[in-house]
């Protein structure tokens, strides 16, 4: 849960289709310092692939992934 992470911005990408979940993070996790923490809210299911392949050609890291019914929850640390 979000306890386990200091979140430094949370974002709300409900009934977003692909690639705009990812897209949204891109830009805003440049809000955050380096080291922060995104949580992304999405319920495409296409970013449970999204989200990975976007953190290891951008470097940042993703640190959990919940699911509570339809939302999936990425946490997601700002390396650079």
């Amino acid at each position: 849960m979000a306890d386990e992470f200091k979140v430094d911005l949370s974002l709300d990408l409900r009934g977003l289709a692909c690639p705009l979940p990812v897209v949204r993070v891109g830009k805003s996790i440049k809000d955050v310092p380096v080291g922060g923490i995104v949580e992304a809210i999405a319920t495409d299911p296409g970013a449970l692939a999204d989200f990975p392949a976007w953190a290891k050609t951008t470097g940042h890291e993703i640190l959990k992934t919940e699911r509570n019914g339809a939302d999936i929850k990425f946490y997601i640390r700002r390396v650079k």
